[in-house]
């Protein structure tokens, strides 16, 4: 499995690359590092499968100040460029959900299909849980089992919250490579005042939009919001789980989003679509399944 480092604007990032096939990204969320994908990537046999940790995460360099979400797509792009992938699918998780709409607006002939997993529009989105919410204001879940078991339940949700075998899983993946206080600190200020309401309309790309009824930090309203201002996108809502569904029910989520990502093309793989602005088409459905 390839594991290098590349040079971003003075910013050492750590990349990863594994397996072949179509090129698939996968962009982290908060705090999160290369390891935690692990069970979710495994699902994905047939692709090559491209990762990173985001600065101040994992083995990357920690910022002297705030990386915003632009900077981070255009990060993004650099990956890209460094993996001699003038295209990819992209599935953004979380945090890394906004940054993958932000790639997809500002870059788009670099995404062929987009994956919006657990996410939201940030201003204008709709709140978690409050007690969930301000959980996040620390990683200590990062350094401390105790903490993280004792708070997984009520911040996570899902299976995480039901499945005591899947928390010490995870446990040992965040204690791996946990994220420097001051970078994830500056991870938290640079989404600060960012939002992607305006631009989702300008969206191009096929989406698919899914979320958990089970996610105390996202609730399920964020993403019937960007089912519905992104003109291709799909909504697939997953019963009973939780904000991590793509780690404590990997093989479940890798068969809903590959059934999504391996469907036929309108168009040809090397012809990725153009930016649109003037014309809308919605098409949404929702789709719900037992855990």
């Amino acid at each position: 499995m390839p594991s290098e480092f590349i040079s971003w604007r003075g910013h050492r990032i750590h990349v990863t690359e594994s397996g072949q096939g179509d090129p698939l990204l996968l962009v982290p969320g908060l705090g999160n590092n290369i390891e935690m994908w692990v069970p979710f990537m495994q699902q994905f046999m047939n692709r090559r499968i491209i990762r990173l940790d985001a600065p101040g995460t994992g083995l990357s360099s920690t910022p002297l100040y705030p990386v915003t979400l632009p900077q981070l797509a255009d990060l993004l792009v650099a990956v890209l460029d460094d993996r001699d992938a003038p295209w990819t699918d992209v599935i953004g998780f979380s945090y890394g959900g906004a940054v993958a709409q932000q790639l997809a607006f500002d870059h788009p002939t670099r995404v062929r299909r987009l994956v919006l997993a657990a996410t939201n529009c940030g201003i204008g989105a709709v709140p978690g849980w409050l007690p969930a919410v301000t959980g996040l204001a620390t990683p200590l879940r990062y350094y401390s089992p105790s903490f993280f078991d004792r708070t997984a339940a009520a911040t996570f949700g899902g299976v995480t919250a039901r499945d005591e075998s899947v928390r010490q899983r995870m446990i040992a993946a965040r204690r791996t490579h946990p994220p420097a206080a001051d970078g994830y600190a500056m991870q938290l200020f640079g989404i600060v005042g960012w939002s992607s309401w305006r631009f989702l309309p300008c969206i191009p790309h096929e989406t698919l939009v899914i979320t958990g009824d089970n996610d105390p930090l996202v609730p399920v309203a964020n993403a019937r919001i960007l089912a519905d201002r992104i003109p291709h996108a799909t909504l697939e809502i997953v019963e009973g789980a939780g904000h991590l569904f793509l780690w404590d029910d990997a093989e479940n989520l890798g068969r809903r989003i590959g059934r999504f990502l391996n469907r036929a093309l309108p168009r040809t793989a090397s012809d990725p679509p153009p930016r649109a602005r003037t014309r809308r088409r919605y098409h949404r459905s929702v789709s719900r399944a037992a855990v």
